[in-house]
């Protein structure tokens, strides 16, 4: 049902969200699990009317994602309900890969760090709270592998039933690590994008009666938490924007939500208006949001992906055009790196940050080499990188072992030459 602003009920579910706003043709809609415009079919966001937000409100919030409460949509005992509790990962200042890559200064946002060491565990803890006010009883999703796993783990620790769907011959451990909190893991025998359809088939069958579906008809509350990546950079690096940033493109939804969070920033005065620039990262294997940017168009052609970065591997990226736009708007760019330099890369942050990071994370390192390679990147900006997720759960891309199997005697080790 269009409106022109949200029911009262639903502004005190919802924290400052007021309505849903369609990002094409602007019409708006009540607070409810819908996901697309009824008249252009546009993706839906959150619109909000903020009130006074301070520094200090925030600092003395819970150190996870709740700090930010007053900017999402959730309600304001969000911090006493049964959830994940994400948020507040290291910002690691990395000086090493900086000085191996000639940078003045350069920051790993470190969301391996989160509960089911992914940044799915932001957007997953959202999407719960809406799932709760809606009254749905079981969480469900398309994944590329880490979704899954977030989703029902929150499910678990919320109380909710879970059912998450797959694309067969996902690495063994994010099956595992989806699978042992004991909802259900369905493979589907086909690509991301061949899950996500049958997703969307099932909300409009009964037997998806009450399943809240995070990243489809929970979609525009569960996007928000990405939001949080952006807050807790800025207040990290002392309330002030990045000149540049280098993120990873699968849907392209964390990427238009971190560029919405620092605009959210500088609307109620928490960071100076400063520019900044904004770099999409993708695998070659699965990168038509890149291919798009490099022959100038702003259609997006979908792909079949073939690449190691499966977290990535989305061939039709929803988000792509608004990726594109980003990029133009802030001067930023979107690249793609092969399946061999994402594994160098992964090596790289490892041996210089000590920051393990999954394909995706290698996606992105990778990136931020090829542009300073390149000279596209301003080597004296201040620079972040996100890095998504452990690379413990993709341990079949990298082939590092042992280093030698020695007797246990000092003369056995000088002898392999390792003294």
């Amino acid at each position: 049902m269009a409106i022109t602003a949200a029911e009262p009920t639903s502004v005190r579910a919802f924290g400052p969200g007021t309505a849903l706003s369609c990002r094409e043709c602007g019409e708006r809609y009540e607070l409810t699990p819908i996901f697309a415009c009824q008249f252009c079919f546009g993706p839906l966001e959150i619109a909000y009317d903020f009130g006074n937000v301070t520094r200090e409100e925030i600092e003395s919030g819970p150190k996870n994602i709740w700090r930010y409460r007053s900017l999402l949509p959730v309600p304001d005992n969000v911090a006493e309900l049964p959830n994940m509790n994400p948020g507040l990962t290291p910002l690691v200042r990395a000086d090493r890969l900086a000085a191996e890559l000639g940078l003045r200064s350069l920051h790993v946002k470190d969301d391996s760090a989160n509960p089911t060491h992914s940044f799915k565990d932001r957007v997953v803890a959202i999407a719960v709270e809406a799932a709760r006010t809606f009254g749905f009883t079981t969480l469900s999703c398309s994944s590329t592998g880490n979704l899954a796993g977030a989703v029902g783990a929150a499910a678990a620790r919320a109380g909710f039933e879970s059912c998450v769907f797959i694309p067969a011959g996902l690495e063994e451990g994010k099956v595992v690590m989806a699978a042992v909190y004991g909802g259900k893991v369905v493979a589907i025998d086909g690509n991301y994008d061949d899950v996500n359809r049958f997703c969307s088939e099932l909300i409009g069958d009964e037997a998806g009666e009450s399943w809240g579906f995070t990243n489809v008809n929970l979609r525009p509350y569960y996007a928000e938490g990405s939001k949080t990546l952006a807050y807790e950079i800025a207040e990290q690096l002392g309330w002030r924007l990045p000149e540049q940033i280098v993120i990873p493109i699968a849907s392209g939804s964390q990427l238009t939500k971190i560029d919405k969070g620092f605009q959210e920033l500088i609307r109620v005065g928490l960071v100076e208006d400063r520019p900044y620039k904004v770099f999409g990262a993708q695998a070659t294997g699965c990168s038509p949001v890149a291919k798009a940017w490099e022959n100038g168009h702003d259609v997006i052609q979908p792909v079949k992906p073939d690449t190691i970065a499966k977290s990535l591997a989305i061939g039709n990226p929803a988000d792509g055009p608004y990726v594109l736009d980003i990029a133009q708007r802030t001067g930023g760019s979107v690249e793609h790196v092969g399946d061999d330099e994402i594994v160098d890369a992964i090596k790289l942050l490892a041996r210089t940050e000590g920051v393990f990071a999954e394909t995706a994370g290698g996606v992105t390192t990778g990136v931020l080499c090829k542009l300073v390679r390149e000279g596209r990147l301003d080597p004296e900006a201040e620079t972040v990188i996100v890095n998504t997720g452990d690379g413990l759960k993709t341990l079949n891309a990298v082939d590092s072992g042992v280093t030698a199997t020695i007797k246990p005697s000092l003369d056995a080790f000088k002898a392999e030459g390792l003294a």
